[in-house]
């Protein structure tokens, strides 16, 4: 992959800190390490610190898991538990190569090079969101003997047996509407090209200027890292992505779910009833296509309240998947 930004692109150190490591980048990843080199789940007898690899979703960054589960993680889940938030090629604080296409063949290879490889991950769970699903299950399948459970947070599936899969993927999550916010800027932002590259060019770029900005007007010396995350990408990653994985791997996501059927892996949806980004069907389907996969559904939740506002909760529903997948083994 080449190095270097686009004149379009921002410069600040954030944004470019990937490039001081040109010539072997790998992903920036926050590691949480047990607290001790061994450690027992309570009740349990004595084994290795559960690996746990957190995806994130559409235009967001590593922060919303050490800014919502790790903070939160109690007491045995921190003495068994090593945890890996990542940050996926082209958002937050990973490399932003400017001749990649972002496909999932990109995403996967890059995690694998920068987490998998190097802690030598024999076994692992994953944890994703939104568009992080695809990406996991896409890694989960790869890997169908290492993974010992997979926990998609709103994954946008749409099974693939129609031939226009990734055209329906892009319609339903990108569909032309001007609410909610979030959906109006996925559409903006996949189906007009150019005027996106603007928007990036005007925001994306000048990021630090807007963030001074609304700091001064709302008298805050730190952001909401929500927002922060919005702007660390660019139109090139973010398009690329879009259209790469979330319409590409639409194409897929059945093959990836049978191979996690026959490999036995836990697989574990969580939804909140009103998101309006990720149809509510899309976790219904999961289980159709795997009877075994559970589906929680967070009453009155939406797209991102699902993990924000109930972190605790949400916390302690992943501990509760851990552990009892430890106790199998």
């Amino acid at each position: 992959m080449r190095n270097g930004t686009r004149w379009s692109d921002c410069g600040c150190d954030s944004c470019v800190e990937w490039m001081k490591n040109a010539d072997d980048p790998k992903l920036h990843v926050v590691v949480q390490e047990p607290q001790t080199e061994r450690a027992s789940w309570v009740g349990s007898k004595e084994r290795e610190a559960e690996n746990v690899i957190f995806l994130h979703g559409f235009l967001s960054s590593s922060s919303f898991w050490t800014e919502t589960v790790f903070p939160n993680l109690s007491e045995s889940a921190k003495q068994n538990c090593r945890l890996f938030a990542v940050d996926l090629l082209g958002f937050g604080r990973s490399p932003k190569p400017r001749d990649c296409f972002y496909t999932l063949k990109d995403h996967l290879e890059m995690i694998e090079y920068s987490v998998i490889g190097p802690y030598q991950l024999n076994s692992f769970h994953l944890v994703a969101h939104s568009m992080g699903c695809i990406i996991a299950l896409a890694l989960a399948a790869k890997h169908s003997k290492s993974v010992k459970s997979i926990t998609l947070i709103a994954p946008p599936y749409f099974s693939s047996l129609r031939e226009d899969a990734s055209m329906v993927a892009l319609e339903r999550l990108a569909a032309k509407r001007l609410w909610p916010p979030l959906l109006f800027g996925s559409s903006f932002m996949s189906w007009y090209e150019h005027l996106g590259r603007c928007v990036c060019f005007i925001i994306c770029r000048n990021h630090k200027m807007w963030e001074s900005l609304l700091k001064f007007i709302t008298r805050r010396r730190n952001l909401h890292f929500t927002f922060i995350d919005l702007t660390r990408h660019t139109h090139h990653s973010a398009w690329h992505t879009m259209h790469n994985v979330i319409c590409g791997g639409a194409k897929l996501a059945d093959k990836y779910l049978e191979t996690l059927r026959l490999a036995q892996v836990k697989i574990n949806v969580i939804q909140g009833t009103r998101d309006q980004v990720v149809p509510i069907e899309c976790s219904i389907n999961i289980q159709k296509q795997v009877q075994e996969a559970e589906i929680d559904k967070i009453a009155n939740a939406n797209h991102g309240s699902v993990v924000l506002g109930r972190e605790k909760d949400f916390t302690r529903d992943l501990e509760r998947i851990w552990s009892s997948v430890a106790d199998l083994h």
